[in-house]
């Protein structure tokens, strides 16, 4: 919580820096946080994140949860040439994919796995939403190129189905 004087204190600073470590170790490029009259903005846009305003902190930060690990993931190709991958399926939003249905589940597919058209091969959350991401072609998933709870870009490949 800000001082009288509506200085930022250690608290503050060190939730700051909690946010500028999330997102300097994930793919998102921004990260705009608000709660009541706190506002913090971040990006990666200049070499080092830089934090544009804040005002008070919040009440109380949930810490993110550890992600289990998921299956081995195929780097043939770096994500530039994956997203231009003819086969490759996109993200449609900003959010957070799951590769599986729940923790304790098995994955939804697999490299090497066929699919048909319709299947469910991922979950991305959004604002607390589920979004299925579905297969747009039947053929065999060749890459998966996310791991399961990670944070993803609009645009983003995530698995190549050929």
């Amino acid at each position: 919580m800000a001082d009288k004087n509506n200085e930022p204190t250690s608290k503050d600073l060190k939730f700051v820096k909690e946010l500028m470590g999330l997102l300097e170790d994930s793919t998102l490029t921004e990260i705009d946080f608000q709660k009541g009259d706190l506002a913090i903005s971040l990006s990666k846009t200049n070499p080092a994140p830089a934090v544009q305003h804040v005002m008070a902190a919040p009440a109380a930060v949930a810490a993110p949860s550890a992600a289990a690990p998921s299956q081995p993931i195929a780097t043939k190709e770096s994500p530039a040439d994956a997203a231009a991958h003819p086969g490759a399926i996109k993200s449609p939003m900003v959010g957070t994919a799951y590769i599986r249905p729940s923790p304790d589940a098995d994955t939804f597919v697999n490299v090497g796995d066929k699919v048909k058209e319709g299947d469910t091969i991922m979950l991305v959350e959004a604002m607390k939403t589920f979004n299925p991401i579905v297969a747009p072609k039947s053929g065999k998933i060749e890459q998966i190129l996310v791991d399961d709870a990670s944070p993803v870009e609009f645009g983003e490949a995530l698995f190549i189905i050929v």
